[in-house]
């Protein structure tokens, strides 16, 4: 099976020569982050959104159960991106966004104009796994969705998740991870995901994003396995749920 995945992986590989060789010369790269990526997760933004738009609202209909004693809910999003989670917002709500990734700028303008029953604090380019920017305990929710697919760290990012949040806030995510073992979703998954990560700016196929979760010391843990009808690709079976600290 193992030298059946090599083989295939090198036949992928030869498909997308191009991108390896506009790698190699060291254009792939800046040209994925400023153009082709934000233009790439604008689209699936839309289609991901529509398959999960009933999931992503239970998901955050108790939001506004964490409003702090003010009646504020102060709200940090991770990976903010083209801003694909305001809609589901609770009205008044306070948001700090957050993104590795500068260059999403023309699709978050156009979310956030979308969606003006929010507010919206400050837009911070950092990692999730250093927010350092974010002091300790000043927010009563953090937003994580399609973003620990890419982080350099799973688990530091978890980590600083803690930190900002107050005790008693809530952590919500929506990823999509490595499926059941000895299947051909997973087969197919360790095929793609050398091609996947260098064309996908750094998208892991393959984590068990679950395990990171479990072993975080939240108090509380929510996480459901389901599956996301997106055809033809390899990025179907997600996780999705809460965690309070």
């Amino acid at each position: 099976m193992e030298l059946t995945i090599l083989f295939l992986r090198a036949c992928l590989a030869l498909l997308a020569m191009p991108i390896y060789l506009l790698s190699f010369l060291g254009i792939w790269e800046p040209f994925c982050k400023k153009i082709f990526f934000p233009f790439f997760l604008e689209k699936l933004t839309v289609i991901h959104n529509r398959k999960t738009k009933k999931q992503k609202q239970e998901l955050f209909r108790n939001l506004p159960d964490f409003a702090g004693p003010s009646g504020e809910l102060k709200l940090l999003e991770i990976g903010t991106g083209c801003g694909a989670n305001f809609q589901f917002y609770p009205p008044g709500c306070r948001v700090t966004c957050s993104d590795v990734n500068p260059n999403f700028q023309q699709g978050l303008s156009r979310s956030m104009s979308k969606n003006q029953h929010i507010h919206y604090e400050r837009f911070l380019t950092a990692a999730g796994e250093d927010l350092h920017q974010v002091p300790n305990g000043s927010v009563d929710a953090v937003v994580c969705t399609l973003v620990l697919c890419s982080v350099q760290s799973v688990s530091k990012t978890l980590k600083e998740v803690q930190r900002v949040l107050r005790p008693g806030g809530v952590f919500y995510f929506l990823e999509h991870v490595a499926a059941n073992p000895s299947s051909w979703k997973l087969f197919w998954q360790q095929v793609c995901h050398p091609t996947w990560k260098l064309v996908f700016d750094g998208c892991c196929l393959t984590r068990e994003i679950w395990k990171d979760l479990e072993e975080a010391n939240f108090s509380e843990l929510k996480l459901q396995h389901i599956s996301v009808p997106l055809p033809w690709t390899p990025i179907k079976p997600h996780i999705i749920g809460y965690g309070v600290k």
